[in-house]
This record gives structure tokens, C-alpha cells and sequence, in this order.
């Protein structure tokens, strides 16, 4: 029998891969300490088991460990914002760097791990000017959301070299898509957009907040295409000890995005602007031809991403 955990399996990302993972394995251990994770968001189903603790606690990972055998670890938990780790980066460090380690060193002691896959983040490269971000170009973490992200990262690679710990770390671009949480000020930009245009069909005319120009560009990627990476590498063997670019390897920006997104919707959004905050970049994409030299193509474009996002949350 085949066990896999997901940490942050009640949140955005970890909830669609449980949903996947059902398809494949005989039991899904869910961690999640539902900070801002939905217990609604994890499915209903006889092979999920929902275990509500936090992995930054380290007798929590270890009991955790003594009850199940783990054969993969998807590990998604963290406190996935930058202007969160900005106002608290002590909490941030103690959950997104420290937490990792918990879970490296009882994998490493459990020793039956077959793939070990940490979702890491773009953040990491910064404002560094080099477009597109490769694997290899300069890191420049500028806030301590980034610097624990790749802290952890390569923690996450030494545990492979040093230990034989088959492990993949994933460098997410800007996901978006269903379950995204558009209640919190640290959400992503278009959940919250989306929200927004919800408000307009109902008759409600909110405001909607520009941080800066609205000109900064981002390498959107619609979160099927991020479970597809994710299940990817866990199978093939090239991907052990490696880092890879999650995006769709083009940049839009987020006018551009309202706009595309107003002719879905059919509605428009009355924008203000404010200056634009701490530690947020100002261009970034991905080169991903390294993850799709192991058979990743994105499925879909900005265009459809948006598209089946807004069908889903208006019907």
C-alpha cells in the first residue's frame, strides 16, 4: 500500500494534487494546521485521512511519522506570502525554513521515501534583471519569505547528495485558479481580481487596488499545469536532486490581465492605485525548457486559465 502526505493539503495548491493523487495511491495523509486551509477544500473520500497539526513542530512531524510510512511527500505548507514574512519574519522562518527541516530529517530517519517534492518559489530570484529566470540565474532573495524559500530549497537538495534522499524542489511562478483564498490581503492578485468581478455581477461596485503601475509583469500559471509538474516529477528519475521553473514561460502584466479578464467576464473594474510595497518585483518569467526536457507542456493559456477559473466560481 502506497502512502503519500501533503502538507498544506487543505490550502490552494496541496488541495488539487489530493484530488489527483486519489487516482493513484491507496492512502493520502493531509497535515495542515488550516491557518488559512480549507478543511472544505480537501475531498471527500475514503483515502484521505486529514491530520490537523503543523509540521513546524517537531514532535508533531515525528508522532506523524511513527503512525504512517510514507512513500512520497508532497510538501506545500508555508506561510506563502511576502508581505506576511515582511511583518513576521521570525514566525515565517520558524514555519517555511524550520518546518522543511522537520520533514527532511524524519523522511531521512523513515528512509522509505521515494520522491520528496518541496514547492519552492520565484521569489527567490528577486529583482535580479535577467529575463527569463533560468535554474542557474543569480539569485538575489529580498525578502524573508524568498530567503527562506531558498534556504529550504537547498536544504531540500543537500538532503539528496548527502543522505540519498530522493528529493525535487519546484521553483512556483504566480499560480491561479480554483480554492485560491481572495479573503486575505496577502492573497494572490487574481483571486482577489476575481473577487472583484464576483462583486460586479452581483451588483456591487468595489474598488480594485493597483500596488504601483500596474505595468509589473508576472508568469501567471493556471494551477492544473502546476499539478501536472508536481505529479511529473515525482515519477521520473531525471528529476531527483534537481530544481525546475514551474510557469508557462511568458509574461503578462496585470493590466493586461484585467483586461483579458473583463472581456470574460463582461464586466469592468474600477481601479485605484497605490504605491507600490516592500519587496514586490517588478518583471518575471520563467525559462522552463529544463522541466520540459521531462515531457511538461503547460495546457493552458492565460486566456483559458481565466476563462474556466471565472465559469467555475460564477456558476
Amino acid at each position: 500500500m502506497q502512502t503519500v502526505l501533503i502538507t498544506g493539503g487543505a490550502g490552494f495548491v496541496g488541495s488539487h494534487i489530493a484530488r489527483e493523487l486519489i487516482k493513484r495511491y491507496e492512502k493520502i495523509v493531509v497535515l495542515d494546521n488550516l491557518s488559512t486551509g480549507l478543511r472544505s477544500n480537501i475531498p471527500t473520500n475514503e483515502k484521505i485521512i486529514f491530520v490537523e497539526g503543523d509540521f513546524s513542530d517537531r514532535n508533531t512531524v515525528e508522532q506523524l511519522f511513527s503512525i504512517y510510512r510514507f512513500n512520497y511527500i508532497y510538501h506545500l505548507g508555508a506561510i506563502a506570502s511576502v508581505a506576511a514574512s515582511i511583518d513576521n519574519p521570525l514566525f515565517t522562518q520558524q514555519t517555511n525554513f524550520q518546518g522543511t527541516l522537520n520533514l527532511l530529517e524524519a523522511a531521512r530517519k523513515q528512509g522509505i521515501v521515494n520522491r520528496f517534492i518541496f514547492a519552492s518559489s520565484a521569489a527567490i530570484y528577486g529583482n535580479e534583471g535577467t529575463l527569463p529566470k533560468k535554474e542557474n540565474t543569480m539569485i538575489q532573495p529580498q525578502t524573508p519569505y524568498a530567503i527562506d524559500k531558498f534556504s529550504s530549497e537547498q536544504y531540500v537538495l543537500a538532503y539528496h547528495h548527502l543522505y540519498g534522499l530522493p528529493t525535487t524542489a519546484l521553483r512556483f511562478f504566480n499560480i491561479y485558479g480554483i480554492n485560491q483564498n481572495p479573503h486575505s490581503p496577502y492573497s494572490g492578485v487574481i483571486s482577489i481580481m476575481t473577487k472583484h468581478f464576483e462583486l460586479k455581477s452581483k451588483g456591487e461596485n468595489p474598488a480594485f487596488t493597483l500596488f504601483g503601475s500596474g505595468q509589473q509583469t508576472r508568469d501567471f500559471v493556471y494551477v492544473k499545469d502546476v499539478v501536472d509538474a508536481s505529479l511529473l516529477v515525482a515519477t521520473n528519475a531525471a528529476a531527483v536532486g534537481k530544481v525546475f521553473n514551474v510557469g508557462t514561460g511568458k509574461a503578462v502584466s496585470i493590466l493586461d490581465i484585467i483586461k483579458i479578464y473583463e472581456q470574460i467576464s463582461g464586466y469592468s473594474l474600477d481601479l485605484t492605485y497605490q504605491q507600490k510595497r516592500n519587496g514586490d518585483i517588478d518583471h518575471s518569467y520563467s525559462d522552463i525548457s529544463l522541466l520540459s526536457s521531462l515531457g511538461y507542456k503547460p495546457r493552458y493559456s492565460i486566456e483559458e486559465g481565466l476563462k474556466e477559473y471565472w465559469e467555475e466560481v460564477s456558476n
